[in-house]
């Protein structure tokens, strides 16, 4: 088997045996009873429009718990007597639209049920640009309360006008910032059963095709600040020479929908930018339930210890016109807030009029410091929070060891798992909130490991699956992330390439042999589409639009024949041979591999690209990074046994020790994605544990304890919280506890237990049919006592490469025969 399925171990395939990937909440077969797909009349394309639509309940049944069946386009919230209960939709591929099934408390008899829709209308990598709509209704004990579209029982519908409509977007990838302008008043809608608000009719549109969510539901968890970083003054409309004005304001236009920067109410990145801190005092002081009273020019920086995604909130009380905004970041920059750090607006602005308010985003946001600033009037600012949103089912995966370094990692991979898996796999919660594709292949490993279920891979799958056609790419290309508009026409080939990948190893992890075989149109569309750019060697060669390897000089060397991406090809050509049986894909793969060699290794490396000359030869450069050494073995070009010297320079004298050594300065360094991470692979594969142990702390630790999170990049300078990063817990679980591999499907565990130096470690990992637990330890005699403690039908495996040091016990019963 190759390298990269080494996460898997291939088993008998047992038709009676259910996927993991089957089980979801919900109907399987989602349907309405009487509501129907409803929007403000006329206004279904229209650009950032807020609307509200309420029901007023009265004798209610509190001993039976509402249901409130749900869908839509773009974003909803669900509010109860003025506090969120739920938000939405989960995110499904053009043309089909999820239904939610939250429970809604049935606390009273009389209640409030209002919900908020975004309709944002604009591409982006987030939220599909779909016209707006919501289909909603509310049930008990199986029978409709309220139902959208019903004329006896249907809900009141209002524009909220509150929030205002033409502001610039919050990032290329995001839809629109937000910006208020609020009177006490706006929340008696949300509170009053007798508040009035001007109603707009709605017409009904035609019916959506549905599916089911599937993916759990969080639970909105209320987190305040560990602490009051600092306070003081700012100085306003200070003259900058060169704003910051990106493609998300300047280039809106077909490709890039939004409000032209001419049209806009106000930029509110321009004018945060001519806001300037004047003064700081670090106060570190612990968070107070204590009001902090601000008048104009003040400000407050709360900590919230952690780097943590959710609905940003804050009580605000002022006895005359206020006006506040809010910026935000996962890291401090000199000490403050640098709202433009990721290239988006991280800011949310409010004018107040005098009242009280319980302010609330309504779109979700990440960071670790956030910024209040006064700018007009005076305010008691309190109850400031962050209202989590994340995937809530990992509670019963644990990690713990005799080194807390590890702990921490454990601790932040974590973290960085739940923020970026909710609906799908995200790149990042923040800049982009997008499924992407080479990012999901590495988290979906975390997913089974924290939660003992496929069944949000299989979300992402079927997201990828049902569409007819992906606009604007070209046939048989993949989207590089998805649910997602690239009206531009962008897509990364290798992105696709690493689909392949992914899905052979989601198969053997789910047992989902129905998403193979439904998906093999896709990835034989996607060779056909590859084949095209074979030269005469059958080398890949001049791949179009953006070929990614990962974020180093890597990315300068991939044009003409770029070695990395080939030998991904030859890589995807064997998954596809082993899922589909087409026995020549796997000839080819080789023959590829061959090819690369012959072509590629220099003699002591392996080297990126080969370029055509004039005369149209084939010239190899001498262009050289640390990734590619890691694809050639990753990807079984190169091996330990056929290239030892190489081998050897790698594993001693490269790794996160070289930026001090500058050993091999010739070699461009490798970044954290992909390159860190294949390392962490090679390393794991070959059993060297300690190195392991050790390269994590190295490579990891710094961000653990800077944010709680792990990033993009080596350095913070992007983003930090990315999804992939977590991929470091599946290290910890696999190589650090030994558990080497779970196979749930024919309830299987594999353990590899290793020395290396640590006093103790034990973990939860969860599975459909109970709890993994296991737990070894030094003991007096220098060897090691391990006890598992498998579920019922379980069986235990030992990787050949198991230590005999160790004593293993089983469900009580030692292990006599080894």
């Amino acid at each position: 088997m190759r390298r990269y399925l080494v996460f898997f171990i291939m088993v008998v395939l047992f038709s009676q045996i259910n996927t993991i990937a089957d089980t979801h909440p919900g109907s399987p077969e989602p349907d309405f009873k009487a509501a129907k797909p409803v929007w403000p009349k006329g206004r279904s394309l229209e650009k950032n429009l807020f609307v509200g639509f309420r029901t007023v309940l009265e004798d209610i049944d509190s001993t039976e718990t509402l249901i409130l069946r749900i869908s839509g386009s773009s974003a909803f919230r669900i509010m109860l007597d003025g506090r969120l209960v739920g938000y939405g939709p989960a995110r499904g591929p053009h043309g089909y639209y999820r239904v939610d099934e939250w429970d809604i408390p049935a606390d009273n008899e009389k209640a409030i049920l209002a919900i908020e829709v975004a309709g944002y209308n604009v591409n982006s990598y987030y939220l599909l640009d779909q016209p707006a709509f919501l289909q909603a209704e509310l049930l008990q004990d199986g029978k409709v309360i309220a139902a959208t579209g019903s004329k006896d029982n249907g809900f009141e519908t209002v524009i909220l006008n509150e929030r205002v409509q033409k502001v610039q977007r919050y990032s290329f990838q995001r839809p629109f910032i937000e910006y208020y302008r609020l009177t006490p008043g706006y929340r008696s809608w949300f509170t009053d059963p007798s508040f009035f608000r001007t109603a707009v009719d709605c017409e009904m549109l035609e019916n959506r095709r549905l599916i089911p969510r599937r993916v759990g539901y969080p639970t909105f968890k209320h987190i305040a600040p560990v602490q009051t970083y600092s306070a003081g003054k700012i100085l306003q409309n200070n003259e900058v020479e060169h704003p910051w004005r990106n493609r998300s304001l300047v280039n809106i236009g077909p490709k890039l929908k939004g409000y032209k920067l001419e049209n806009l109410d106000l930029v509110l990145s321009d004018e945060v930018q001519q806001i300037k801190t004047e003064s700081k005092d670090i106060l570190q002081d612990d968070y107070s339930a204590v009001p902090d009273y601000l008048t104009k020019s003040d400000y407050r920086i709360y900590d919230f210890g952690t780097n943590l995604t959710g609905f940003i909130g804050l009580d605000v009380t002022c006895k005359k016109d206020a006006r506040i905004i809010l910026t935000f970041d996962e890291i401090l920059s000199d000490k403050d807030v640098s709202f433009l750090r990721l290239s988006c607006v991280n800011a949310i602005g409010y004018e107040l009029a005098p009242g009280s308010y319980k302010l609330l985003s309504f779109e979700p946001y990440t960071l670790q410091h956030l910024k209040v600033m006064v700018l007009e009037g005076e305010c008691d600012i309190s109850n400031v929070q962050l209202t989590e949103y994340a995937y809530p089912g990992t509670g019963r995966a644990t990690f713990d060891c005799s080194d807390e370094r590890l702990n921490k990692l454990f601790c932040a991979a974590k973290q960085t798992f739940r923020q970026n898996t909710l609906d799908t796999f995200m790149d990042c919660p923040s800049r982009e909130r997008a499924g992407w594709l080479c990012d999901s292949f590495f988290t979906s490993r975390v997913a089974l490991d924290m939660t003992g279920s496929a069944v949000v891979e299989k979300v992402f799958f079927e997201n990828y699956l049902l569409p007819e056609k992906f606009e604007h790419l070209p046939d048989g290309m993949l989207p590089m992330c998805y649910p997602a508009d690239h009206n531009d026409g962008v897509y990364i080939p290798n992105w696709a390439m690493w689909f392949v990948l992914q899905l052979q190893e989601y198969g053997n992890r789910s047992r989902d042999d129905k998403m193979l075989s439904d998906l093999e149109p896709r990835v034989m569309a996607l060779l056909d589409f590859l084949s095209q750019y074979e030269n005469s060697d059958g080398l890949l060669e001049n791949l179009p639009s953006w070929v990614f390897i990962e974020w180093s000089a890597a990315n300068r060397f991939v044009q003409d024949v770029n070695y990395p991406s080939n030998m991904l090809y030859a890589a995807v050509l064997e998954a596809a041979s082993e899922m589909y049986d087409k026995p020549k894909l796997a000839k080819k793969a080789q023959s590829v591999r061959e090819t690369i060699l012959n072509q590629s290794f220099d003699g002591t490396f392996f080297v990126d690209n080969a370029e055509r000359t004039d005369d149209g030869s084939l010239e190899v450069t001498e262009n050289r990074t640390e990734v590619c050494q890691y694809f050639a073995f990753y990807f079984d070009v190169a091996s330990p046994e056929t290239h030892p010297d190489l081998w050897k320079k790698l594993v001693n004298d490269f790794g996160p020790q070289r930026s001090k050594t500058k050993a091999f300065p010739e070699i461009h360094p490798a970044n954290a994605f992909v390159g860190n991470y294949l390392r962490m692979e090679l390393l794991s594969e070959r059993s060297l544990t300690k190195q392991l142990r050790s390269e994590l702390t190295s490579y990891f630790l710094e961000m653990a304890e800077t944010t709680g999170t792990l990033w993009e990049n080596m350095s913070p300078a992007a983003s930090c919280n990315h999804g992939f990063a977590s991929h470091v817990a599946h290290c910890l679980y696999r190589d650090i506890l030994g558990v080497r591999n779970v196979d749930i499907p024919s309830k299987t565990v594999t353990l590899r237990l290793q020395n290396m130096g640590l006093e103790f470690c034990t973990g939860q990992i969860p599975t459909p049919n109970g709890v993994i637990s296991i737990s070894w330890k030094e003991d007096a005699s220098g060897g090691f006592s391990a006890n598992i403690e498998l579920p019922r039908e379980y069986d235990l495996e030992l990787d050949p490469r198991c230590s005999p040091e160790f004593r293993i016990s089983c469900n009580g019963k030692p292990l006599l025969d080894r």
